[in-house]
């Protein structure tokens, strides 16, 4: 009740207008439904954004900020949502530079930001793992490669 958790894989179709949704929950639709462009798990999303703008028989405007790392799926879940792309999207980070306001529906408005990176105090290199820089700016490409397969299990790496 005070934390709900739903399942949601936003649209990766190249329409501009009319982004498909499919009506399927995400725990029963099938694999086909889950691996294509479709947005699953809209409904539900909807459903508990809709109880959030309601207080008890009025409804009322809310404003809801979608905040998280650069490039998992902000902009995308938003345009998910609004069935059209209301944002840019990239598959590097930095695509969104500054707050964006997208209306829903008459009580639920959107905030789109830039991703959000804590300092850690790690070192440079860390950056680019943690999708604050996008690879085509660094200079040295090489130490977070090298960061990047000290992680992983030599026999992944080798394909085995």
């Amino acid at each position: 009740a005070e934390f709900p958790t739903v399942a949601f894989k936003a649209c990766t179709q190249q329409q501009s207008r009319n982004l498909k949704q499919s009506r399927l929950p995400v725990a029963t639709a099938p694999e086909e439904v889950l691996a294509g462009g479709a947005c699953v798990g809209a409904d539900c999303l909807l459903r508990v954004l809709a109880n959030y703008s309601r207080s008890g028989e009025v409804k009322t405007t809310i404003t809801v900020g979608v905040v998280g790392y650069p490039n998992v799926g902000k902009s995308s879940l938003i345009n998910s949502l609004k069935r059209s792309r209301a944002c840019v999207v990239g598959a590097t980070p930095g695509v969104t530079r500054c707050l964006q306001a997208v209306q829903l529906d008459r009580h639920i408005q959107l905030l789109d930001c830039p991703g959000v990176v804590m300092e850690t105090g790690a070192p440079p290199a860390a950056a680019p793992l943690r999708g604050a820089l996008a690879p085509q700016r660094l200079r040295d490409p090489l130490t977070p490669a090298a960061a990047i397969l000290r992680r992983c299990p030599p026999q992944q790496v080798r394909g085995e």
